[in-house]
């Protein structure tokens, strides 16, 4: 729900601010004051296109900010945690839209910067505007099948998911055995070459990592004698000479030394450190043993080396052609044989694919069906309820008809589908094609409602379809724009009325130049324009009751300063109390059932 909006330097409103009902709210105001800068304001919040001559002259930025009230668990709330942006803790979210003189435009959302197009998702799940400019969405084939789709609820949604579901495999399956069958000549190549290069692999046989231990062995045996003197000199240095040479005893006969002296040592403090120095024998003896250990084990053998080259010779063959080193061999053999997997040409591979595909071709033909079926159904029964509601308003001889006919696939479809002997374009909504026809009066052709109606008639067909889909409708706040334009009398009163009731489930906002509308609303706002030192400002204020009557009687042809003006104000919000408070125990016994 939107709970309040400011405006700042947007038209000719320089500041103003709206706290909105949740329930019916209307904008009047008179011709020029502003009062669509206010839908324009919400188109802005919603991510629509900013334009710079929107400005306010003498202002270099136009603000427009919005306090939304969003369910922690729904999916606007999602959009905004996923944008890094944080809900307050009274469930509460601020969205800012700035638009500057020269075209750019900035949006923020929690405190945090964000693309214009999180404004724009966000907007989806709260918010819909309906401007007579806005009902372009109506004409699109789209639009059209998801009302459709709305109205019917789990009906369609059900087999519509599990025809979604089917219909990836199918498609996938399809691409699949496409790819084998145009390209067998290019894959059984492909395939040739990649048997050629496991084959010369696994004649080899490299194991991980054996490269890199093969050229540390290399390097030993070229290196056999010097090594050989430095381990010797090594293990003398540390264990003393082999034949006993008491001149030459070693650090480990250097140790036992002074092990012997401290031990028989008559002070205290030199014997503390016997226990150090039998540590340090105790190293000494296994670095010594390790060292002859490598000394014994630094043979020299032409054989054995002439045997380690010729095998780094053959994973050399094999680096140079397949990757940098034998780890990445392996890799390229591993993924080798993966893709030979998927290369299967043969008559067999090729007859089973063709298998798979004709039966998820039935079980997708069931499910389109079944859509189908569940589409028809409730477009009968909302074509009736959307003719009923247009007979009260303005519409008395008006009939709106849907169509839902399988759409024909193209020569050439890769999504064709055959049902009942016909091939039809298997789309990702299903196979139908959804089309709103206005029937404007007896007699009249059905023609596609956008040629039937004109736009203010396409705004109440709008506001007809959003009281009969008000159960199904997850979006909370409803705009209308002008959505009375061409009405008056006892249509506007059934408009008012119609509105009201709309928002005994939603949020209501409605921009509107007739009394009738105005008095049923729960909440009145008025844009109210003034002069001052030759410069046109506007800004919006609630009315109480007094101010309300005086609004009203000005709608009524500018009759706020007359008695009959004020009378005929205050019957006519008489009659919309007197119709809300009948209604109001009808909403209560539906909220209880």
């Amino acid at each position: 729900m939107l709970a309040e909006m400011r405006i700042q330097g947007l038209g000719v409103i320089e500041d103003a601010l709206l706290e909105l009902h949740p329930g019916f709210t209307v904008v009047t105001g008179e011709t020029g004051a502003g009062k669509t800068m206010v839908v324009t304001g919400l188109h802005l919040l919603s991510g629509g296109r900013a334009e710079a001559s929107k400005v306010r002259n003498g202002m270099l930025k136009a603000f427009v900010e919005g306090r939304f009230t969003l369910d922690k668990a729904d999916t606007a709330s999602r959009i905004v945690t996923d944008a890094g942006a944080d809900i307050d803790e009274d469930g509460s979210v601020i969205a800012l839209r700035t638009v500057a003189v020269d075209g750019r435009s900035r949006a923020h959302l929690g405190g945090r910067s964000v693309p214009v197009g999180v404004l724009a998702d966000l907007s989806e799940q709260v918010i819909a505007v309906h401007g007579q400019n806005d009902q372009l969405r109506l004409l699109r084939p789209s639009e059209q099948r998801a009302v459709i789709d709305r109205f019917a609820g789990p009906a369609v949604g059900e087999p519509l998911t599990a025809y979604r579901e089917v219909r990836e495999e199918w498609l996938a399956v399809i691409g699949e055995l496409t790819e084998r069958s145009t390209r067998s000549r290019e894959m059984a190549q492909q395939a040739d070459l990649l048997k050629h290069g496991l084959t010369e692999i696994d004649a080899v046989a490299p194991e991980p990592g054996e490269d890199v231990e093969l050229t540390e062995q290399i390097k030993r045996l070229m290196a056999v004698d010097e090594l050989r003197a430095s381990a010797t000199e090594a293990h003398v240095a540390v264990s003393g000479s082999q034949d006993g040479d008491p001149d030459a005893p070693g650090a480990l006969g250097l140790v036992g030394e002074a092990l012997r002296r401290l031990a028989s040592a008559e002070d205290a403090a030199l014997r503390e450190l016997v226990p150090r120095l039998e540590e340090a024998s105790m190293l000494l003896t296994d670095v010594g043993a390790e060292l002859g250990g490598y000394i014994e084990g630094l043979d020299a053998d032409p054989a054995l080396l002439e045997k380690v080259l010729a095998r780094q010779a053959d994973l050399k063959r094999l680096t140079r052609k397949y990757a940098a080193d034998v780890d990445g061999v392996l890799v390229w053999a591993d993924d080798a044989r993966r893709r030979l997997e998927s290369m299967d040409t043969s008559e067999e591979a090729l007859a089973e694919l063709a298998r798979r595909r004709d039966e998820l071709a039935a079980k997708l033909g069931d499910h389109a069906t079944a859509v189908s079926a569940a589409r028809g159904k409730a477009a009968a029964e909302l074509a009736s309820a959307i003719t009923k509601e247009l007979s009260g308003l303005a519409m008395g001889q008006a009939e709106l008809e849907i169509t839902v006919e399988q759409k024909p696939a193209e020569h050439g479809d890769r999504q064709a589908l055959a049902i009942d002997g016909h091939a039809v374009h298997a789309g990702a909504d299903g196979i139908d094609e959804v089309e709103l026809l206005l029937r404007a009066h007896d007699g009249a052709p059905p023609l596609p409602v956008h040629k039937a109606a004109s736009g203010g008639e396409l705004s109440r067909v709008m506001l007809a379809i959003e009281v009969v889909l008000a159960h199904a409708d997850t979006v909370q706040t409803l705009v209308f724009d002008e959505v009375d334009a061409g009405v008056g009398g006892r249509a506007a009163v059934e408009i008012g009325r119609r509105l009201s009731r709309l928002a005994r489930t939603h949020q209501v906002l409605v921009v509107t130049h007739l009394p009738q509308v105005a008095a049923f609303a729960d909440q009145h706002l008025v844009v109210d324009k003034g002069t001052s030192g030759g410069v046109t400002r506007s800004g919006v204020k609630t009315l109480r009751q007094p101010d309300r009557v005086k609004e009203l009687a000005r709608m009524l042809a500018g009759m706020d300063g007359t008695e009959t003006g004020r009378a005929h104000a205050e019957e006519l919000l008489a009659v919309a109390e007197k119709d809300k408070a009948a209604a109001e125990p009808k909403r209560k016994r539906a909220k209880k059932g």
